[in-house]
Formats: structure tokens, sequence, C-alpha cells
């Protein structure tokens, strides 16, 4: 079976490969791919947008997978719309490149200098929006906000401030106004390189930045099983074959500007751009990644490996219900709103149980700290606010985290947690913080990591022992767990 490459790909499509560069993506991963990028291939076959994208690849390792391919991929697209079911492919013709940022950093440079460039696009995940105070002439800068200012310095400084040859930035991490937090991080940047007033007043007025929000379960490439089977029907062999939901949602914050350059949007109903999109944020933010990462550490220590085995699992299943219906819902702002609302978080979860999703849990759990208090830090204070009591459910799933975070041996910086006799990374910025917590800890004095955890004002917004009973509640749970394991606190909870 002979590999992806263009010459597999239609006649009618080759000219696409002729489309000039307009879109700067800095990263790599399933969900840019199965949402954004898919979104810019469909306009540009539809003769809509008609750009293509170079992707710079910040972390570690070759963009080989992308260059054996010619950058093509194949979208999968399974699951029902309404009554009927989705089962199609399309492959992705719209990556003209990806560049190593740190094999070569004069590369990425390189495209500052294209007049084509119109949009920059990025997902460094929730910790990749932070300022990091380093220079940003040299070498590739550590740093994803660093990175980006070199760019438009660069970019600048080739066509010498012209407004014409500004941009419109998109992050798409999911932390709340990532387009401001992302641009006060360049502005910090650019202050402490000492770039002048002039890149500073030209970065105001000419680079827009603009919160937005996307939502699209992407849980990338499949079992081996179900590669075969989707490799045989395409008659191709494809590494970087990406599995998605019909579900899409991509929500921009901007003005007429950002509408005209983002001329992609036009293809879909679901890619709104809108001068507030806090509504769309927070109803996808709150429900569908908030009951995500409380539930996911829950399901993976009970033993469950995907999110479709979790709700075919009837202790699971009511974990997720609840802890929507009844701490999560009830803790939004928009009165108006109520019954769009519940019918969003009926509309999710019957895509959790979407038996073509193989979303696995251990990367919902990438980054989990941050996430627990991106997601879920404002819904707890909500919670508390509203109700006065311990919310059941959030203090199950907390429990979990904490536990899953307790890492039983460090190797070469990378830390792993046990479930059963295998071994799992922790992928999280905490991992050292936690594996220091967890030394010496037993179920007799679990109570002195819950406390010195939840009052860490560096993880959390807050002191969340403050939020009385939270810290007691989570310290029972925990022992049960460390005592008698998850899934038994899981079943005997949700009875």
């Amino acid at each position: 079976m002979p590999q992806l490459n263009k010459q597999l790909v239609s006649a009618d499509l080759q000219h696409t490969f002729d489309l000039p560069v307009k879109v700067l993506q800095f990263g790599t991963g399933v969900l840019l791919r199965g949402l954004c990028d898919f979104l810019i291939d469909a306009a540009n076959k539809q003769g809509i947008f008609n750009g293509r994208i170079v992707v710079v690849k910040s972390t570690a390792g070759s963009a080989d997978d992308f260059a054996a391919q010619d950058g093509l991929y194949t979208v999968c697209v399974r699951g029902a719309a309404g009554q009927e079911i989705i089962d199609e492919a399309t492959t992705i013709t719209a990556i003209s490149r990806v560049i190593s940022a740190q094999d070569n950093w004069q590369a990425v440079l390189q495209t500052a200098r294209n007049p084509h460039l119109e949009v920059i696009i990025s997902n460094t995940t929730e910790v990749g929006i932070e300022y990091v105070e380093e220079s940003i002439f040299g070498d590739c800068p550590a740093s994803f906000p660093a990175k980006l200012t070199a760019l438009l310095y660069e970019r600048f400084r080739t066509f010498g401030g012209k407004k014409d040859r500004g941009l419109v930035v998109i992050p798409t991490e999911l932390i709340v106004d990532n387009g401001l937090k992302l641009r006060d991080c360049v502005e910090k940047v650019a202050a402490h390189n000492e770039l002048g007033k002039l890149f500073m007043k030209w970065l105001k007025f000419h680079v827009k930045f603009c919160n937005s929000l996307v939502d699209r379960i992407v849980p990338g490439k499949p079992d081996a099983e179900t590669q075969a089977v989707l490799e045989a029907k395409l008659g191709y062999s494809d590494s970087l074959l990406t599995v998605a939901e019909p579900y899409l949602l991509w929500a921009i914050e901007g003005d007429d500007r950002v509408k005209k350059v983002l001329s992609f949007a036009k293809i879909h109903p679901n890619v709104i751009i809108d001068e507030d999109i806090s509504y769309y944020r927070e109803r996808k933010l709150r429900i569908l990644n908030g009951s995500h990462s409380a539930a996911a550490p829950l399901g993976y220590l009970s033993g469950f490996d995907i999110t479709f085995e979790c709700m075919n699992n009837p202790a699971m299943l009511a974990f997720y219900e609840r802890i929507i219906a009844d701490e999560i819902l009830p803790t939004l702002p928009f009165d108006d709103q109520k019954e769009e609302l519940r019918t969003y978080a009926d509309d999710i979860l019957s895509r959790y149980r979407n038996p073509f999703l193989q979303q696995k849990l251990i990367g919902i759990t990438l980054q989990q700290t941050s996430k627990m208090n991106a997601r879920n830090g404002k819904t707890l204070q909500r919670y508390y606010k509203k109700m006065g009591k311990v919310p059941p459910h959030f203090a199950l799933g907390f429990a979990a985290y904490l536990l899953f975070m307790k890492a039983v041996k460090e190797e070469n910086s990378q830390y792993f947690g046990q479930r059963g006799d295998a071994f799992y990374v922790i992928n999280d910025a905490a991992a050292p913080y936690f594996y220091e917590q967890w030394q010496g800890t037993t179920p007799a004095n679990a109570g002195d990591l819950v406390k010195t955890t939840l009052s860490n004002t560096k993880l959390w917004d807050k002191d969340l022992t403050k939020l009385n009973g939270f810290a007691e509640a989570i310290t029972e749970l925990l022992q049960a767990m460390l005592e008698k394991g998850v899934k038994a606190v899981l079943e005997a909870q949700m009875e």
C-alpha cells in the first residue's frame, strides 16, 4: 500500500499546492489539524480563502512525518449528526511545510518576510501563553510569546512598519481572553528587548489579537485495528491520519477587518466571528472542558482508557451526568439561556457516546493542573457562592486528580504515576511539585497534602481551603481511594 503523497491527490485538487502561504501556525497538534486546518482546507477547495499554511513545530523532535507525506494527511469525520451517521474522509492539502523551530529558527523568521502572510494561529496548550523574560535575538527563543514577538519584529523591520502588513493573530489555547493575554505577553517581551516606540505603535494598531474558542473532539490517530480498516478504504497508508467528530465550533472575537481576512469563516455556520464570544466560551469551557477535566483522572484511575468506555460504565456515566446537571449548569451566568444550555449539555453527553471516537483519557490530562484551574476554578467559586456547600462530584474528581498526580518515580526529568502494574507519564508542569508533596504521604496524613495543595495560590486563583468543607471532603475521599481503590470509591459515591 503506497504512503500518502502528492501524486495520490486527485487532479482537480492539484492547484491547491500552488496557493500562496497566508497562514503561519504554531503547533502540530490534532486539534489544529482536525479543526482549523480542516476548515482552511475546505475553504481552499471551494475557492474562497485560497491560502496555505506553514506550520512551526515548537516542541522537540523532527517534522519528518509531515515531510514524508508532502505535508498531507487525512481527516476522517465519524459519528452521528442528528439522525444521520457520518463516516467520510478528506485529504488535507492546506499545509505547505512544517518547520522545526529548534532546528531551523531562521526559516521560521523567513516566513515573516512573506508579503502574502495574513494570519497567525496557535495552540501551545494552556501553559504556552506565559511571559518569560528573554532575548528574542540570536537562537530560537524558549517561550511561544517570545517566538511570536521575534517574528512580528522581523515583519515590522522587513516592511518598514507598513500598516497593510499587519497580521491577525488567533490563539486557540483554552484560556479566558487568550488573545488579550497573548498580546500582553508580546508587549512585555517587546519592552524587555527595547524594540522601540514605532514597533509598539505598529503592534498596537496593525496587529489584531483575537480571543477565540475552538470546540471539536479530535482524538487523533486511531488504534492499529481501526487505522488498518480506514487505510484499506483509503487505499494508502497515512501516519498522520486523524479522526474527528462531526460537530465543530470556532468562535473568534473580531471586527470587520478580521471578517475580511478570515474569509474561510464563510464555509460553515459554526465558524463565528463576533465582537463578543463570551457566551460560547463560557458554555464550552465550563460544561465540556470542565466535565472532562473533572472526570479524566477519575476514569483513568478506575481502569478506563477512553471516554466512550466511561459512558458505558454506569458509575462514570452518572458522574458525568450529575456533575454537569447539578454542579456546572446551575453556576453559569446566563439565566435567559437555560434551555439552550441544557440542550448543549445533552448534546455533549451524546458526543461523548460517539463509538467512533477513541478519546484517550490520558491525553485529556495533559497539563491537568492548569486545566483544572482554568476550567473549574471559577465554577467552584460560583457554586459555593450560590449553594454554600461542598460540590460532591467536584470533590470526588479533585481527589482523583490529586492521586493521579502522585508520581512514583522520576526518570530523565519525566515523572511517572502508576495504575495497577503499569506506569503512565504525568505531562504536567506541576509534576515536580506534586512529586515532592507526595513524599511520605500516607492515608493517615493525606489531609496535610490536601491542605497544602489547595492553599497554593500559585496553582489556583484563590486559596481553596477557604471553601467551607472542601478540603475535608477531598481528604476523606482521597484516604478512601488510597485504601480501597478509585473504582470502589467511585461506585460507592454514585450509588
